[in-house]
């Protein structure tokens, strides 16, 4: 039987390797999303100073939401931007697990996570709370700082290689501007008829377009997984 002892010393063997790890881990995407931050108030500024005397409407608006949230808002769309407070190890089915880079080395395959979301501006400005919104992106990022992104095939993202790159404003610049002009072309679809065609009072009551109808860009339209784009792959 394990000693008392031995316990103690394996504790702090996980202690000074792998929590250490995860700390550095999630240091490195927490100022990564400083970054995220900075850049989206830079480029609604930028946008903006481009638009001229044009309608105010579609004008971006960048909000900081808290430490781990900041949207754009983009005409009728809004970018959530997301940083999750926790890291996280890739399940053994991720095609991650066959890149040289973590076969090389098992804790590379600890990583932080940015999720990029697109929502209807108007389901937030009239709080539709059933209103649906989309994970088009996710970053990321470990403990040498290196990256890569998973995000739909239609967003036509470029993608870097898996141990080759460090994350940087750069990069991080071109996968927002990506996110951006990929939810203003990802338009909204018209619900089939038969979700809609039935109301009650109480939805009525409590005006039917806000209630009753859950609006999406894909509303009808299936996501599917081979839908997405992993970070080793140029196709789109």
């Amino acid at each position: 039987m394990t000693s008392q002892d031995d316990k103690k010393q394996q504790i702090v063997g996980i202690l000074k390797e792998k929590a250490l790890l995860k700390q550095k881990v999630y240091d490195n995407t927490f100022e990564s999303f400083s970054i995220v931050k900075d850049i989206l108030k830079n480029f609604a500024r930028d946008i903006n100073g481009s638009l001229g005397g044009v309608d105010g409407r579609i004008r971006l608006e960048y909000t900081d939401r808290s430490n781990f949230d900041a949207q754009i808002k983009v005409a009728g769309d809004i970018l959530l931007f997301s940083m999750h407070s926790n890291i996280f190890q890739f399940d053994r089915e991720h095609p991650a697990w066959k890149t040289p880079y973590i076969q090389k080395n098992k804790f590379n395959a600890y990583s932080g996570i940015i999720n990029i979301y697109n929502f209807l501006a108007d389901s937030f400005r009239y709080s539709r709370l059933d209103d649906l919104g989309y994970l088009i992106a996710r970053i990321f990022i470990n403990h040498e700082k290196q990256y890569f992104v998973e995000g739909k095939r239609q967003m036509g993202m470029l993608f870097t290689n898996y141990g080759s790159e460090e994350i940087n404003r750069n990069s991080l610049q071109l996968i927002i501007s990506t996110a951006v002009q990929y939810s203003m072309e990802f338009d909204l679809l018209v619900p089939p008829y038969d979700t809609v065609k039935i109301a009650t009072v109480g939805q009525a009551e409590a005006k039917i377009q806000h209630s009753r109808v859950i609006t999406g860009k894909r509303l009808g339209f299936q996501f599917n997984s081979d839908d997405v784009l992993l970070g080793n792959s140029h196709d789109t």
